[in-house]
Protein backbone atom coordinates (compact mmCIF):
# COMPACT_ATOMS: atom_id res chain seq x y z
CA UNK A 1 0.00 0.00 0.00
CA UNK A 2 1.68 3.26 -1.03
CA UNK A 3 0.19 5.74 2.07
CA UNK A 4 0.93 9.21 1.99
CA UNK A 5 -0.39 12.29 3.09
CA UNK A 6 -1.58 15.18 1.24
CA UNK A 7 0.15 18.84 2.28
CA UNK A 8 -3.59 19.92 2.61
CA UNK A 9 -3.77 17.85 5.99
CA UNK A 10 -1.27 20.03 7.70
CA UNK A 11 -2.81 23.58 6.61
CA UNK A 12 -3.77 24.47 9.40
CA UNK A 13 -0.42 24.33 10.92
CA UNK A 14 1.38 26.37 8.05
CA UNK A 15 -1.36 29.22 8.35
CA UNK A 16 -0.87 29.42 11.88
CA UNK A 17 3.18 29.47 11.20
CA UNK A 18 4.11 26.33 13.25
CA UNK A 19 5.44 24.57 10.28
CA UNK A 20 6.55 25.05 6.68
CA UNK A 21 5.95 23.33 3.67
CA UNK A 22 9.14 21.28 4.29
CA UNK A 23 8.62 21.45 7.98
CA UNK A 24 5.54 19.14 6.37
CA UNK A 25 7.63 16.84 4.19
CA UNK A 26 9.96 16.20 6.85
CA UNK A 27 7.50 15.57 9.31
CA UNK A 28 5.62 12.98 6.97
CA UNK A 29 8.77 11.12 6.17
CA UNK A 30 9.15 11.09 9.60
CA UNK A 31 5.32 9.15 10.54
CA UNK A 32 6.66 6.30 7.57
CA UNK A 33 4.72 7.75 4.42
CA UNK A 34 6.31 6.99 1.64
CA UNK A 35 4.81 9.97 -0.69
CA UNK A 36 3.32 13.54 -0.05
CA UNK A 37 0.83 15.08 -2.41
CA UNK A 38 1.67 18.58 -2.88
CA UNK A 39 -1.34 21.60 -2.44
CA UNK A 40 -0.33 24.82 -2.95
CA UNK A 41 -1.98 28.09 -1.44
CA UNK A 42 -2.97 26.39 1.44
CA UNK A 43 -0.27 27.09 3.60
CA UNK A 44 2.29 28.25 0.95
CA UNK A 45 2.47 29.70 -2.47
CA UNK A 46 4.70 29.12 -5.08
CA UNK A 47 4.25 32.73 -6.77
CA UNK A 48 5.27 34.48 -3.15
CA UNK A 49 8.94 32.03 -3.34
CA UNK A 50 10.45 31.48 -6.38
CA UNK A 51 13.08 29.05 -4.94
CA UNK A 52 10.37 26.79 -3.29
CA UNK A 53 9.95 24.67 -6.35
CA UNK A 54 13.73 23.32 -6.00
CA UNK A 55 13.24 23.36 -2.21
CA UNK A 56 10.52 21.11 -2.03
CA UNK A 57 11.23 18.77 -4.79
CA UNK A 58 14.86 18.29 -3.23
CA UNK A 59 13.88 18.37 0.38
CA UNK A 60 11.29 15.18 -1.08
CA UNK A 61 14.27 13.04 -2.06
CA UNK A 62 16.31 14.10 0.43
CA UNK A 63 13.92 12.29 2.91
CA UNK A 64 12.98 8.88 0.43
CA UNK A 65 9.35 10.35 -0.32
CA UNK A 66 7.58 10.31 -4.09
CA UNK A 67 5.95 13.58 -4.63
CA UNK A 68 2.67 11.44 -6.29
CA UNK A 69 0.16 14.79 -6.96
CA UNK A 70 -0.29 18.26 -7.33
CA UNK A 71 -3.80 19.69 -6.99
CA UNK A 72 -4.75 22.92 -7.98
CA UNK A 73 -7.95 25.18 -8.36
CA UNK A 74 -9.73 25.86 -12.21
CA UNK A 75 -12.94 26.75 -12.91
CA UNK A 76 -13.46 26.50 -16.97
CA UNK A 77 -16.96 28.38 -16.48
CA UNK A 78 -16.29 31.90 -17.62
CA UNK A 79 -17.51 35.01 -18.66
CA UNK A 80 -15.71 35.50 -21.56
CA UNK A 81 -13.51 33.26 -24.35
CA UNK A 82 -10.82 35.35 -23.10
CA UNK A 83 -11.37 34.20 -19.71
CA UNK A 84 -11.49 31.03 -20.88
CA UNK A 85 -8.58 30.95 -22.95
CA UNK A 86 -6.40 32.48 -19.72
CA UNK A 87 -7.39 29.65 -17.35
CA UNK A 88 -6.74 26.57 -19.84
CA UNK A 89 -3.14 28.79 -20.23
CA UNK A 90 -2.77 28.95 -16.51
CA UNK A 91 -3.25 25.38 -15.55
CA UNK A 92 -0.96 24.16 -18.85
CA UNK A 93 1.80 26.20 -16.76
CA UNK A 94 0.67 24.51 -13.48
CA UNK A 95 1.97 21.37 -15.92
CA UNK A 96 4.79 22.32 -16.50
CA UNK A 97 5.53 22.82 -12.52
CA UNK A 98 4.25 19.38 -11.95
CA UNK A 99 7.01 18.34 -14.71
CA UNK A 100 9.67 20.43 -12.83
CA UNK A 101 9.01 18.66 -9.48
CA UNK A 102 9.20 15.77 -10.83
CA UNK A 103 5.31 13.97 -10.06
CA UNK A 104 3.63 12.44 -12.77
CA UNK A 105 -0.41 13.10 -11.19
CA UNK A 106 -1.89 16.17 -11.72
CA UNK A 107 -5.49 17.05 -10.12
CA UNK A 108 -7.29 20.71 -11.54
CA UNK A 109 -10.70 21.47 -10.86
CA UNK A 110 -12.74 22.07 -13.29
CA UNK A 111 -16.00 23.82 -12.99
CA UNK A 112 -17.99 25.51 -10.45
CA UNK A 113 -21.28 27.32 -10.26
CA UNK A 114 -24.29 28.43 -7.88
CA UNK A 115 -26.96 26.16 -10.45
CA UNK A 116 -25.51 22.37 -9.88
CA UNK A 117 -28.07 21.04 -11.29
CA UNK A 118 -27.96 18.17 -14.26
CA UNK A 119 -29.62 20.31 -16.65
CA UNK A 120 -27.40 23.03 -16.41
CA UNK A 121 -23.98 20.18 -16.22
CA UNK A 122 -24.83 18.69 -19.54
CA UNK A 123 -25.02 22.26 -21.36
CA UNK A 124 -21.47 22.81 -19.91
CA UNK A 125 -19.81 19.09 -20.37
CA UNK A 126 -18.66 19.90 -24.56
CA UNK A 127 -16.96 22.99 -23.09
CA UNK A 128 -14.91 21.67 -19.70
CA UNK A 129 -14.29 18.57 -21.59
CA UNK A 130 -12.32 20.43 -24.22
CA UNK A 131 -10.57 22.52 -21.57
CA UNK A 132 -9.46 19.17 -19.82
CA UNK A 133 -8.49 17.51 -23.42
CA UNK A 134 -6.06 20.66 -24.41
CA UNK A 135 -4.20 20.36 -20.69
CA UNK A 136 -4.01 16.51 -20.79
CA UNK A 137 -2.66 16.61 -24.52
CA UNK A 138 0.07 19.02 -23.09
CA UNK A 139 0.60 16.74 -20.15
CA UNK A 140 1.06 13.99 -22.17
CA UNK A 141 4.73 14.81 -23.19
CA UNK A 142 5.97 14.40 -19.86
CA UNK A 143 3.53 11.47 -18.60
CA UNK A 144 1.94 13.09 -16.59
CA UNK A 145 -1.96 11.86 -15.96
CA UNK A 146 -4.37 15.00 -15.29
CA UNK A 147 -7.34 14.07 -13.11
CA UNK A 148 -10.44 15.77 -11.79
CA UNK A 149 -11.74 15.05 -8.04
CA UNK A 150 -15.29 14.14 -7.15
CA UNK A 151 -15.57 17.40 -4.92
CA UNK A 152 -17.12 20.94 -5.61
CA UNK A 153 -21.07 20.12 -5.31
CA UNK A 154 -20.83 20.21 -9.49
CA UNK A 155 -18.70 17.63 -10.62
CA UNK A 156 -18.91 15.68 -7.53
CA UNK A 157 -21.61 12.59 -7.92
CA UNK A 158 -19.68 9.56 -9.65
CA UNK A 159 -21.70 9.92 -12.65
CA UNK A 160 -20.71 13.58 -13.22
CA UNK A 161 -17.23 12.40 -13.29
CA UNK A 162 -17.29 9.58 -15.23
CA UNK A 163 -19.29 11.44 -17.99
CA UNK A 164 -16.67 14.05 -18.08
CA UNK A 165 -13.97 11.35 -18.12
CA UNK A 166 -15.82 9.68 -20.99
CA UNK A 167 -16.41 13.40 -23.14
CA UNK A 168 -12.39 14.02 -22.71
CA UNK A 169 -11.64 10.45 -24.15
CA UNK A 170 -8.02 10.84 -23.47
CA UNK A 171 -6.25 7.52 -21.59
CA UNK A 172 -4.31 10.29 -19.57
CA UNK A 173 -7.42 11.95 -18.14
CA UNK A 174 -8.92 9.86 -14.79
CA UNK A 175 -10.32 11.20 -11.50
CA UNK A 176 -8.72 11.64 -7.88
CA UNK A 177 -11.01 9.57 -6.37
CA UNK A 178 -11.85 11.35 -2.91
CA UNK A 179 -13.64 7.63 -0.89
CA UNK A 180 -15.63 10.39 1.37
CA UNK A 181 -16.49 12.98 -0.90
CA UNK A 182 -19.48 11.97 -2.28
CA UNK A 183 -21.78 12.47 1.10
CA UNK A 184 -21.30 15.98 0.16
CA UNK A 185 -23.64 15.33 -2.94
CA UNK A 186 -25.57 12.54 -0.51
CA UNK A 187 -24.23 9.82 -2.75
CA UNK A 188 -23.27 6.25 -1.31
CA UNK A 189 -19.26 6.33 -0.77
CA UNK A 190 -19.28 2.35 -1.50
CA UNK A 191 -21.39 2.50 -4.52
CA UNK A 192 -20.22 5.58 -6.05
CA UNK A 193 -16.05 4.22 -4.98
CA UNK A 194 -17.16 1.00 -6.77
CA UNK A 195 -18.43 2.82 -10.06
CA UNK A 196 -15.60 5.10 -10.24
CA UNK A 197 -12.70 2.65 -9.13
CA UNK A 198 -11.57 1.69 -12.44
CA UNK A 199 -10.79 5.33 -13.81
CA UNK A 200 -8.72 6.38 -10.32
CA UNK A 201 -5.57 7.66 -10.91
CA UNK A 202 -5.39 8.18 -7.25
CA UNK A 203 -6.99 7.57 -3.95
CA UNK A 204 -8.62 10.50 -0.95
CA UNK A 205 -8.68 8.78 2.07
CA UNK A 206 -11.30 11.11 4.08
CA UNK A 207 -14.29 10.52 6.76
CA UNK A 208 -17.31 12.51 7.82
CA UNK A 209 -19.33 12.75 10.84
CA UNK A 210 -23.15 12.40 8.56
CA UNK A 211 -26.20 14.31 10.43
CA UNK A 212 -29.68 13.81 9.43
CA UNK A 213 -30.87 17.55 8.23
CA UNK A 214 -33.57 17.59 10.81
CA UNK A 215 -30.80 17.21 13.57
CA UNK A 216 -28.42 19.99 14.00
CA UNK A 217 -25.59 19.55 15.69
CA UNK A 218 -24.23 23.03 15.89
CA UNK A 219 -21.00 24.41 15.28
CA UNK A 220 -18.48 23.33 12.68
CA UNK A 221 -20.63 21.28 10.81
CA UNK A 222 -21.70 22.20 6.96
CA UNK A 223 -24.43 20.86 4.34
CA UNK A 224 -24.33 18.58 1.91
CA UNK A 225 -26.42 19.01 -1.12
CA UNK A 226 -29.87 17.56 0.11
CA UNK A 227 -28.92 19.55 3.29
CA UNK A 228 -27.93 16.86 5.70
CA UNK A 229 -24.81 17.77 7.77
CA UNK A 230 -21.78 16.84 7.20
CA UNK A 231 -17.80 17.25 9.56
CA UNK A 232 -14.39 16.21 8.61
CA UNK A 233 -13.24 13.13 10.89
CA UNK A 234 -10.12 11.40 11.34
CA UNK A 235 -10.03 8.85 8.63
CA UNK A 236 -12.07 5.81 11.17
CA UNK A 237 -13.80 8.24 13.32
CA UNK A 238 -16.16 8.56 11.17
CA UNK A 239 -19.43 7.46 9.42
CA UNK A 240 -18.31 6.34 5.87
CA UNK A 241 -17.13 2.64 5.55
CA UNK A 242 -13.94 2.91 5.29
CA UNK A 243 -13.67 -0.81 5.81
CA UNK A 244 -15.83 -1.82 3.22
CA UNK A 245 -14.43 0.94 0.88
CA UNK A 246 -10.79 -0.43 1.42
CA UNK A 247 -11.86 -4.05 1.01
CA UNK A 248 -13.15 -3.30 -2.20
CA UNK A 249 -10.10 -1.21 -3.21
CA UNK A 250 -7.89 -4.44 -2.18
CA UNK A 251 -9.99 -6.44 -4.13
CA UNK A 252 -9.50 -4.68 -7.52
CA UNK A 253 -5.80 -4.84 -7.82
CA UNK A 254 -5.44 -0.97 -7.18
CA UNK A 255 -1.70 -0.62 -6.53
CA UNK A 256 -1.44 3.14 -6.91
CA UNK A 257 -1.52 6.19 -4.31
CA UNK A 258 -3.38 6.68 -0.90
CA UNK A 259 -3.25 9.83 -0.22
CA UNK A 260 -4.67 10.74 3.84
CA UNK A 261 -6.68 14.31 3.46
CA UNK A 262 -7.60 15.29 6.89
CA UNK A 263 -9.51 18.15 7.27
CA UNK A 264 -11.48 17.42 10.95
CA UNK A 265 -11.59 20.06 14.10
CA UNK A 266 -8.85 17.91 16.14
CA UNK A 267 -5.32 19.71 16.11
CA UNK A 268 -3.95 18.77 12.59
CA UNK A 269 -0.65 16.98 13.34
CA UNK A 270 -2.47 14.44 15.41
CA UNK A 271 -5.80 13.84 13.83
CA UNK A 272 -3.58 12.96 10.57
CA UNK A 273 -1.01 10.83 12.03
CA UNK A 274 -4.03 8.96 13.46
CA UNK A 275 -5.78 8.88 10.08
CA UNK A 276 -2.29 7.06 8.65
CA UNK A 277 -1.85 4.84 11.22
CA UNK A 278 -5.70 3.94 11.13
CA UNK A 279 -5.82 3.43 7.61
CA UNK A 280 -2.52 1.49 7.55
CA UNK A 281 -3.88 -1.38 9.95
CA UNK A 282 -7.65 -1.36 8.62
CA UNK A 283 -5.94 -1.86 5.29
CA UNK A 284 -3.96 -5.26 7.02
CA UNK A 285 -7.41 -6.18 8.45
CA UNK A 286 -9.49 -6.15 5.19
Amino acid sequence: MKLGISSYSLYQAMNAGRMTINDVIEWVAEIGASHIEIVPRHGFDFAANPELEDQIRENAARCGLDISNYALGANFITETEEQYEAEIARVISEVDRVHRLGAKLMRHDVASRPDTSIARFNEDLDRIAAACRRIADHARQYDITTSVENHGYYVQASDRVQALIHAVDRPNFKTTLDIGNFVCVDENPVTAVKNNLPYASIIHIKDFYIRPSFRNPGEGWFKSAGGNYLRGAIAGHGDIDIYEILRLIKESGYDGYFSIEYEGMEDCQKGTKIAFDNIKRIWNEV
